[in-house]
């Protein structure tokens, strides 16, 4: 069970920390969403940066619970900004930004999932 929580977190991680690169060296695609969102270098940045937190979250055990709920909210803009404004498939990527964040939210709700025993939010205990 223990090797399928951490496949659950690697994943998700590995996913948030390799996009890191497009959005921190401005990749041509990456200023496109950005511009496209209407959020600029600042959305752009702060996204990476939100995404960067989360990551780390994810792969600290103590904290991992916080990390995939982080995962989900940041990963659910993506994906409801790929339905109503990007399209799912930008730039010719065959729809790879949209199935990577499909997988990003999978893999956190199942780390949710896996790890239920009792999860804190905000001071309730769910």
């Amino acid at each position: 069970m223990q090797i399928l929580v951490w496949a659950t977190r690697i994943i998700a991680a590995v996913i948030l920390l390799q996009t890191l690169f497009f959005k921190f060296t401005a990749a041509p695609e990456s200023v496109w969403i950005f511009e496209t969102l209407g959020v600029g270098a600042l959305g752009r940045i702060g996204s990476g940066v939100i995404e960067l937190i989360v990551a780390s979250l994810l792969l600290v055990p103590k904290f991992t619970k916080l990390g995939s709920l982080g995962a989900l909210g940041v990963m659910s803009g993506a994906i409801l900004s790929h339905i109503f404004v990007l399209g799912i498939e930008v730039q010719r990527d065959g729809g790879l930004l949209f199935i990577l964040a499909i997988i990003v939210v999978l893999m956190s709700g199942a780390n949710l999932f896996l790890t239920r025993e009792k999860l804190q939010v905000a001071g309730f205990t769910i």
